[in-house]
């Protein structure tokens, strides 16, 4: 297994990228409303490298169905979920869309569902809104989800069914909230998902955002999260397993606006089959005013089988010395043989050996989530990949 790191205590900075890899910033990147204001998608951009623009089945035209009737939720006390005209003041303050398939979608979702979680509201339960896709026109939806002061509360957002769909997720953590959201993808064959999430973290707030990817020919999840205030936390998980033919892309950021903030970034995935492809570019910046940022990000991806493929950048720009530590990790490679050998001086069959070393390697990932369910339900559908390998 291959590793390059970098750390970062109070102003001493160490690297060991590997030459010619480009420094992504991507605190300049234009941002707009507007499709016209982005480029027709190429790979020679270094946004979509990685990508066939075949794969996004037209996500990035200038005109998408809209995906309001596929919304699936239960009412909740303490809990509103309204229908707003996407011009309403409320949408577009935490996040403007970063390239030309987040426009496209923010352009074209004419309705909003806002979720508002009232202030000192603590729900006992999950919240749950489903995505229940059964078609393959392109179509864009927009979600604004509010936790007001002093709330408790998760989320979990579930995809599933055939869609080809741009999403556009605002959230608002207010001061000294807490919001565990968990955003599922489990669609279908035939199946394309281009989604950005912007968070924005108040004073003393908690935000846990967890990705978990396992179905579609395509899914991509740009997750963005913003300090505004000092003291906020941001905990970003993932986890994801792309079978043959499968492009499966996170591009989490987290921007140091506010001082004395900490964030982790910890992303997982397998990869088996012909043209299994993961990209994970991770990036951190701490700015001027960021003092005392304590941030670390860490990506690892098993490859399974020949024929698959997974890149792997993490970038941190760091502008104050005066932190309390930085730093990031990134390995790609195939199975331990000690722990397989430990296993197998066991009694355990190699295959069987196998299988328990990727559960166990994924699943920790999914038990962060905390919601026993998904735990459960995306566990066996990871059993059920790799019974099929």
């Amino acid at each position: 297994m291959t590793d390059s790191s970098a750390n970062v205590q109070h102003g001493l900075i160490e690297h060991s990228h590997g030459a010619g890899v480009p420094l992504q910033i991507r605190s300049d990147r234009p941002r707009s409303k507007s499709v016209s204001d982005f480029a027709a998608i190429d790979q020679r951009q270094d946004l979509w490298r990685y990508l066939d623009s075949s794969a996004l089945k037209g996500l990035d035209a200038d005109v998408l169905a809209e995906y309001k009737n596929e919304v699936q939720f239960a009412e909740t006390a303490g809990v509103t979920f309204t229908w707003i005209e996407s011009t309403d003041s409320r949408v577009g303050l935490i996040g403007l869309p970063e390239d030309r398939v987040a426009a496209a979608a923010y352009t074209n979702a004419s309705k909003t569902l806002l979720v508002e979680i009232a202030m000192d509201v603590v729900l006992v339960e999950p919240l749950r809104i489903n995505i229940v896709g059964s078609s393959n026109t392109a179509s864009a939806l927009h979600l604004v989800i509010v936790a007001n002061k002093f709330s408790d509360a998760t989320i979990v957002l579930e995809h599933s069914g055939l869609g080809v769909l741009g999403e556009n997720i605002e959230i608002d953590v207010q001061d000294e909230a807490k919001l565990n959201f968990v955003s599922v993808q489990n669609w279908e064959s035939g199946s394309s998902h281009v989604a950005a999430h912007y968070s924005r973290l108040g004073r003393s707030s908690y935000l846990k955002h967890s990705v978990a990817t396992f179905g579609g020919d395509l899914v991509r999840i740009t997750p963005v999260s913003t300090f505004t205030g000092s003291g906020a936390e941001v905990e970003m998980n993932g986890v994801y397993f792309a079978d043959a033919g499968q492009h499966i892309e996170n591009r989490p950021f987290v921007d140091h606006a506010a001082p004395n903030c900490k964030s982790r970034v910890t992303y997982k995935g397998a990869l088996q089959g012909n043209k299994a492809h993961t990209v994970w570019i991770g990036d951190v910046l701490i700015r001027v005013v960021a003092e005392g940022t304590d941030t670390y990000e860490l990506n690892r991806n098993l490859l399974l089988t020949d024929g698959a493929r997974a890149d792997s950048v993490p970038n941190l720009e760091i502008e104050t010395g005066e932190i309390e530590g930085a730093g990031h990790a990134s390995a790609s490679g195939r199975f331990d043989d000690e722990q397989l050998f430990y296993l197998q001086a066991r009694g355990i069959t190699v295959d069987e050996a196998r299988r328990l070393v990727v559960l166990g390697f994924l699943v920790d990932i999914l038990q962060r989530t905390g919601v026993e369910d998904v735990i459960e339900r995306m566990t066996s559908v990871l059993e059920d990949k790799l019974g099929r390998s």
